[in-house]
């Protein structure tokens, strides 16, 4: 019986990393001085990665080696994240960043059945609360069983710990639930922990290796606002509603 949905949240929930994390960090580099830069075409390359702190982290490793680096870069990197996070919460309230077609409807119609909602992610609690407050309300927070976020487990996505935290936290086996993912990390994470995956690609994560999802999509779908199947069988299905998810996790 299915018992739980299991949520990532950039890139799953919303389209939250070109015009909410990319332009953040963007306006906290130029709020310190730095002359970083991160461009779409750029930021593409640097979600190879996944965690803010572990991005930035990336990019002088990677893209700009010349960087001199001062002997505190982890405390100067930890506080430029700090400023970032802030950015993308003002950001979130102006609403720049709304859900993804078919999020809202799917999770009132879960809470409408009872079924227990959670969500596992790398971004930082901050930012979890503020898209939730800035698109469901305040009180959204609460409908959450289980929200696994940020530095709570050291390995982050492909890695399954995020997910392991989640079930161990719900008292749940893998096999209760289901996963929504949006990139090759994410499932690499959820399918780890052993969760039926469903995808719903963006911009940024078209190409990724999605091998093994129950079902890729481009977007959860609404009621004449059909989604497209990229891989898998709907069914017959023009969007995804708690009839699919049976059908999915039952297969």
């Amino acid at each position: 019986m299915l018992k739980a949905l299991i949520f990532d949240v950039d890139g799953t929930l919303a389209d939250t990393e070109k015009d909410g994390h990319r332009v953040a960090f963007n306006e906290a580099f130029e709020e310190v001085g730095l002359d970083w830069h991160w461009s779409v075409e750029l930021y593409d390359k640097l979600l190879a990665v996944t965690g803010g702190k572990e991005r930035m982290n990336y990019y002088l490793d990677n893209f700009n080696t010349e960087f001199e680096r001062p002997q505190n870069l982890q405390d100067m990197i930890a506080d430029l994240h700090k400023i970032k996070t802030r950015h993308y919460t003002e950001l979130l309230g102006k609403g720049a960043i709304p859900l993804r077609p078919g999020v809202k409807r799917l999770i009132d119609d879960a809470r409408a059945a009872g079924l227990r909602l959670a969500i596992a992610t790398t971004t930082t609690p901050e930012n979890v609360t503020a898209l939730l407050e800035n698109t469901l309300g305040k009180e959204s927070i609460d409908w959450f069983e289980v929200i696994a976020a940020g530095d709570i487990v050291p390995a982050k996505k492909p890695a399954p710990d995020i997910y392991d935290w989640a079930l161990a936290e719900m008292k749940l086996d893998a096999a209760d639930c289901l996963a929504f993912e949006d990139s090759e990390n994410g499932i690499k994470s959820s399918q780890g922990a052993h969760l039926k995956t469903i995808i719903t690609v963006n911009d940024y994560t078209l190409s990724h290796d999605f091998s093994g999802a129950a079902i890729v999509l481009d977007n959860l779908g609404e009621p004449g606002q059909p989604f497209s199947v990229m891989a898998g069988d709907a069914n017959g299905k023009t969007y995804v509603d708690l009839e699919m998810l049976t059908q999915i996790h039952s297969a």
